[in-house]
């Protein structure tokens, strides 16, 4: 089928498949975010049961280092902090990305569709190829 595409649809339609690529990547990582932000979200929590003198140990790649309750409370905090800026920006990108996946879809559609074509532009749609032309 795409053989058949003229070369600016074929374009729009390269430019729709690697959006897509983007959407599926952009929302794999703000699914990340959100499941790290909901785990430091409870990680804070937790300290807040935790007594003032208890010994604490936070991961440095492969090490565990002491540290204490206040520090621990601070890294958590400013950690929280980023990954909120980061789901922030990740949903901004997520919404600009599917605008302009739609655009571009519109655009295909109608260049697909003729000028007065105002539905979408299914499997059917476009010129018939005629009795025995395919």
């Amino acid at each position: 089928m795409q053989g058949n595409l003229p070369p600016e649809a074929q374009e729009k339609l390269e430019q729709l498949q690697d959006l897509q690529e983007t959407a599926q990547q952009v929302a794999a990582q703000k699914n990340q975010a959100e499941t790290t932000l909901t785990d430091s979200q409870n990680a804070l929590e937790t300290l807040e049961e935790v007594d003032e003198g208890t010994t604490m140990y936070r991961e440095a790649g492969e090490l565990m280092i002491e540290t204490d309750l206040d520090t621990a409370e601070d890294e958590l905090e400013e950690k929280v902090d980023s990954l909120e800026v980061r789901l922030e920006t990740l949903k901004k990108q997520e919404e600009r990305v599917q605008t302009q996946f739609e655009e571009l879809q519109g655009e295909l559609q109608q260049m697909l569709g003729g000028a007065g074509g105002g539905g979408p532009a299914g499997p059917g749609a476009g010129p018939s190829p005629g009795p025995g032309g395919a």
